[in-house]
């Protein structure tokens, strides 16, 4: 199994531990983060090395990956795995998917990429890399199967991690946050290139936030001590050491489930907002050269995914030159203040809940068995 970020590596970790109630002296080797790792993945790579996003950060990066990928087809090749997984990472997976599907090793590829968002004609390629796609999101399953690809839907695990119940009092509490608090949660994303572009536009927008908000308290969960490092430096540069802010590390949901509202960097982290019933104000900042080739591929409107699963833009999206500090204080301000908007958003929210809602750990097993049956497992 191969994931390359935080979110790859939950979905990782879940699937391995519901194989192991199937298999339960079933060995896995390849790349994960620390929750694969828990669960017994063997990491050949420290999974950092993957998290790299946009054109030109990649490029950057690209020689090492590329001696990366190659060692590692290798040590697979010499493993003889029953069953490649691929989990996410498409840009570093497909590749080394195809080659092991080459040399008879089934392959699955786990969370389909975003084709029906931007680059469609990737679909030929994850046809000849993978055996079988598992997909989150239900109607990614009919794109592949009328592409004579196999798919399953297998539900999105946050669906059945999150509580469909309101969870801010609770949450809170355990945090010793005062009622009385007006508490903006900022995700400014899990990789340090994401750190490096937004962290400055985040804390310009709380220092906003600050001039027009009583009693506000800015929550700002960080994966690791390298993210926190730049966030602590970009606060040093900007003067705003007093703002009323508490640096998490990790609990991002719990940094979620306490707010009133969520300035959160696309991603995961907008669907794990949805799935607490949060407004919230989704922004993107990358370098310019990735900016014009992904707006130039891109076929929706909308980047985030509650926008994308609804059909809709149902919260604001501020990216790249629109994400000033002065237009995401304005929209966390009105997302504050509408409680039209934000009863109208939790009903939406509710519902998307339960359509993502399958015991998504089981059904991806269900959906990898048959493929270990075949190869002898």
């Amino acid at each position: 199994m191969v994931a390359g970020e935080a979110s790859g590596d939950l979905l990782g970790a879940h699937l391995i531990e519901a194989l192991r109630a199937h298999l339960p002296h079933a060995k896995f080797i390849g790349i994960g983060g620390p929750k694969m790792q828990a669960q017994g993945l063997a990491s050949l790579f420290p999974m950092e090395r993957l998290a790299v996003r946009g054109y030109a950060e990649v490029l950057r990066h690209l020689p090492r990956l590329l001696r990366m990928r190659r060692k590692l087809k290798l040590a697979l090749l010499e493993a003889r795995p029953q069953l490649f997984i691929g989990v996410d990472a498409p840009d570093f997976n497909l590749n080394l998917e195809a080659g092991l599907k080459r040399a008879g090793v089934p392959v699955v590829h786990y969370v389909s990429p975003s084709i029906w968002a931007w680059r469609g004609d990737r679909i030929a390629a994850i046809g000849r890399a993978a055996d079988q796609v598992l997909t989150l999101f239900p109607f990614e399953q009919a794109i592949y199967r009328k592409a004579g690809i196999g798919a399953t839907y297998v539900g999105h695990p946050l669906a059945d991690l999150i509580p469909e119940q309101d969870q801010t009092a609770s949450t809170r509490a355990q945090l010793k946050i005062a009622p009385e608090r007006k508490v903006i949660a900022l995700l400014p994303g899990s990789r340090q290139s994401e750190l490096r572009y937004m962290a400055d536009t985040f804390i310009e927008t709380a220092k906003l936030l600050l001039q027009k908000i009583e009693q506000p308290l800015f929550l700002v969960p960080l994966v690791s001590r390298e993210t926190r490092e730049i966030f602590e430096a970009a606060l040093y540069r900007a003067n705003a050491t007093d703002l009323p802010l508490t640096i998490l590390f990790g609990h991002a949901r719990d940094a979620l489930a306490a707010a009133d509202v969520a300035l959160v960097a696309s991603g995961t982290a907008t669907l794990e907002a949805a799935l607490l019933k949060k407004p919230m104000v989704i922004t993107y900042k990358m370098a310019g050269p990735s900016w014009l080739l992904m707006r130039r591929m891109g076929y929706l409107p909308y980047v985030g995914l509650p926008n994308i699963l609804a059909g809709e833009f149902v919260v604001p999206e501020l990216l790249q030159h629109d994400a000033t500090p002065e237009n995401l204080a304005q929209a966390l301000r009105n997302a504050l203040n509408d409680s039209v908007v934000r009863a109208r958003l939790s009903r939406r929210f509710s519902a998307l809940h339960s359509e993502l809602k399958c015991n998504n750990a089981e059904r991806a097993a269900s959906a990898v068995l048959p493929l270990l049956a075949r190869a002898g497992a």
